[in-house]
């Protein structure tokens, strides 16, 4: 996908829940050479959709755009989405989810061996928390499912990527409604830029 088109642009397909981190990166200078565009966030909770939904929009859109990029990790598709992009020559984010490349490898590691019964939230889950998860697992009809989502659990981590006092609150707010410990660790965008400088900033104009 990477070869000489028509159109020399840089298009990247992203996770609709890293799309305000993606733009607040391209309004402060980074992606200001790329054109984004933003999947269903709701696939967060469909893995098994994100593939199909990748190659439908790298096939639409592979002849306008001379180098495509992909802003997902694996995300539970179990190495289907990297048959996909390995089909059409795309690369995407590294590591297995977006808490990795949102907390960086190092954090994110770090965080996974000390304790694997670990439940994360980012600014996105935390804002949709209502939605995604109390809805969107059920829990909001059947509250008696919550020990087969979460009875493995013991902590909640909340990977900021904006200091924000009130999505904070709502963070601690969702570990006490999950009867989980709660902890947080600030970001920023560093690390998701860091995942960039490689691949996407390399191609600037």
């Amino acid at each position: 996908m990477n070869d000489t088109r028509a159109n020399d642009g840089v298009l990247v397909l992203a996770c609709g829940a890293i799309a305000r981190e993606l733009e607040a990166l391209r309004r402060a200078g980074p992606l200001a050479h790329v054109t984004l565009r933003c999947l269903d966030p709701a696939l967060h909770n469909r893995p098994e959709r994100i593939a199909p939904a990748i190659d439908a929009a790298i096939r639409k859109h592979s002849e306008n755009y001379a180098r495509i990029f992909v802003a997902y990790a694996d995300c539970g598709t179990g190495g289907e989405l990297d048959r996909v992009l390995e089909t059409h020559g795309v690369e995407r984010l590294p590591g297995a989810h977006c808490y990795e490349f949102l907390g960086g490898t190092t954090l994110f590691t770090a965080l996974a061996e000390e304790e694997p019964g670990t439940f994360y939230l980012t600014d996105f889950l935390v804002r949709h928390f209502e939605r995604l998860v109390r809805q969107g697992l059920g829990l909001d009809r059947h509250p008696e499912l919550m020990p087969v989502y979460f009875g493995n659990y013991t902590r909640l981590v909340y990977l900021s990527q904006v200091e924000d006092a009130a999505l904070a609150e709502a963070a601690r707010a969702a570990a006490a409604w999950l009867g989980l410990r709660y902890e947080a660790h600030h970001t920023g965008l560093e690390p998701l830029h860091r995942s960039l400088e490689t691949q996407v900033l390399q191609w600037q104009n």
